[in-house]
């Protein structure tokens, strides 16, 4: 089994309805909030999976980038300030 994304620790889980993606960006179907967001992007890119949307910080407080899973779906990788 892959575990390349899975962490270690116990965070308290938060379920956000989006309407917008902030931007100008698509709404993403998920959104993960990673500790360490180059570590994750350099991982990403790594594996072969095109970058849609940055990395880049953004007005609201956070650093975040797009890419679609194997499936299509659109991820929100993001990290706090």
């Amino acid at each position: 089994m892959d575990r390349d994304f899975a962490g270690g620790g116990s965070a308290a889980p938060q379920i956000s309805i989006a309407s917008e993606g902030g931007s100008g960006t698509p709404v993403p179907d998920l959104s993960i909030e990673v500790d360490n967001l180059d570590d994750v992007h350099r991982r990403v890119i790594a594996k072969g999976m095109p970058i849609e949307y940055g990395p880049t910080r953004e007005p609201w407080g956070v650093r975040r980038f797009y890419v679609r899973d194997p499936f299509g779906r659109l991820l929100n990788i993001l990290a706090h300030d």
